[in-house]
Order: C-alpha cells, then sequence, then structure tokens
C-alpha cells in the first residue's frame, strides 16, 4: 500500500471539543494530513484556528452547547456553507464527573450520558445522512475510553457513557458500512489533559497509574495524532466497528 493512502488533502473534517487537549492534537494531526476543519466548541477555538492555518488549512470555529441536540442541524449547515461537503467526523467532545456511585447524583447521571453518548450519537446520525447523500462514503471516529473496557471507580455515568460509545460504534458500522461509511473509535488511556489534572497532581495516584503504564508516561495529544489520521484515511477502508486503544500498554498489563 503506498503511503498516499493516508493522504487527507481538500478532506473536510468536524472535530467537537478541539480548543484544547487531546481534540486540539487530533484538529491539528488531520490539517497536517491536509484536511480542512469545522471545529465545535463551547468557546472561541483562537489557539486551533491560529495553528492550523499555520499549517495551510482552513479552519471555522463553530461555537455550540453539545449537552443537548439543538446545535446539530445548525453545526451541519455551517459546514455545508463553509466547504460544500463533510468528509470525516470526530466525535470528541465529552464532560466527566466524579462522585462515589452511593452519592452520584441524577443530575450528573444526565449531564454526562447527554453529552458523551447522546449527542456523540444523533451527530453521527446527521453526519451520516449527509455522507449519505454525497454518494461516496465518510469516516466516523468516535471517542471512547480505557473505561469502555474497564469498569474504573467513582465515575458511573462517565463509564456507562463510553462503555455505550464503544457498542455504538459497533452497531453504526454494522448498519452504515454498506454505505462506504466506517465508524470506528479510539480509546485513549491516561492522558496530560484537563480531565486527569487531579490525578496526575496526586503524586500517590499518579505513581500508581504509572506503575502499571508499560510505556511508562502518560499519553500525550500527539499519541493520537497518527491514529486518528489513519482511521480518517482510506488506509482504514477495511476497518469497521473497531476500537483501537491509545494507552501505552495499560490494558496489556
Amino acid at each position: 500500500m503506498s503511503y498516499n493512502a493516508f493522504e487527507l488533502s481538500g478532506k473536510i473534517a468536524i472535530v467537537t471539543g478541539c480548543n484544547t487537549g487531546l481534540g486540539q492534537g487530533m484538529a491539528m494531526a488531520l490539517a497536517s494530513a491536509g484536511c480542512h476543519v469545522a471545529g465545535v466548541n463551547r468557546s472561541a477555538a483562537d489557539a486551533t484556528r491560529e495553528r492550523i492555518e499555520a499549517l495551510g488549512g482552513r479552519f471555522i470555529d463553530i461555537q455550540a452547547d453539545l449537552s443537548s441536540t439543538a446545535p446539530i442541524a445548525d453545526i451541519v449547515a455551517q459546514t455545508l456553507e463553509a466547504f460544500g461537503r463533510i468528509d470525516i467526523l470526530v466525535n470528541n467532545a465529552g464532560i466527566i464527573r466524579r462522585e462515589d456511585a452511593l452519592e452520584f447524583s441524577e443530575e450528573d447521571w444526565d449531564a454526562v450520558i447527554d453529552t458523551n453518548l447522546k449527542t456523540t450519537f444523533f451527530l453521527a446520525q446527521a453526519v451520516a445522512r449527509q455522507f449519505i447523500a454525497q454518494g461516496d462514503g465518510g469516516k466516523i471516529v468516535n471517542i471512547a475510553s480505557l473505561l469502555s473496557f474497564q469498569g474504573g471507580i467513582r465515575v458511573p455515568s462517565y463509564t456507562a457513557s463510553k462503555s455505550g460509545v464503544m457498542g455504538l460504534t459497533k452497531l453504526l458500522a454494522n448498519e452504515w458500512a454498506k454505505h462506504g461509511i466506517n465508524v470506528n473509535a479510539i480509546a485513549p488511556g491516561y492522558m496530560e489533559t484537563n480531565n486527569t489534572e487531579a490525578l496526575r497532581n496526586d503524586p500517590q495516584r499518579s505513581a500508581e497509574i504509572l506503575g502499571r503504564i508499560p510505556a511508562g508516561r502518560w499519553g500525550a495529544p500527539e499519541d493520537l495524532a497518527g491514529p486518528v489520521v489513519f482511521l480518517a484515511s482510506s488506509a482504514s477502508d477495511y476497518i469497521n466497528g473497531h476500537t483501537l486503544a491509545v494507552d501505552g500498554g495499560w490494558l496489556a498489563r
């Protein structure tokens, strides 16, 4: 296979939650491979815009609250108005709430499930309808988690949502592969993000985590660059419904 299979020149990607962290890293990776990007965030993604434009790509900033499905039609419409088509969706936006299961509130349950699972599905649905209308397939990359495979502690709604993302990825692949749509997921391990700041700042907990990671370090946004470009490109055309763990070997331990 030629390495041109990883080329994404002129492709249009929607990336949610890309103003910082892993989402920003994945948006930049796609731009480096030739994509133009529609970024969807609650707040302005000025830093991401600057970095993508420095790479020669175009970036549109769509500000939307993905705690509900209300903005979805407008996200698709703004992307089409700016670029004329959609080729890739990266469902990265997500939140987490930590509390013992005995004390976990319905409010925190609903907030996480709505953002991490419900909106992920309905945005994928809207984009898949556009892929089918365009007639030449597309790529959907959902962001799962190690807690798609494991239970964890003190994050019941997050574990439920990310387990759901992995299951949903399989279902959508089953239904949409016939349309030339590849649906896969990436499950990041313990990464240097805002979500893990409290863990990294706890010397005992951080040491426990690092002691189980064969690679011996926390992951970084650039560790998702290769996987997201791979799953967004024609190099992955025969991969359907797979969740790729990018975890430094955590699950192998």
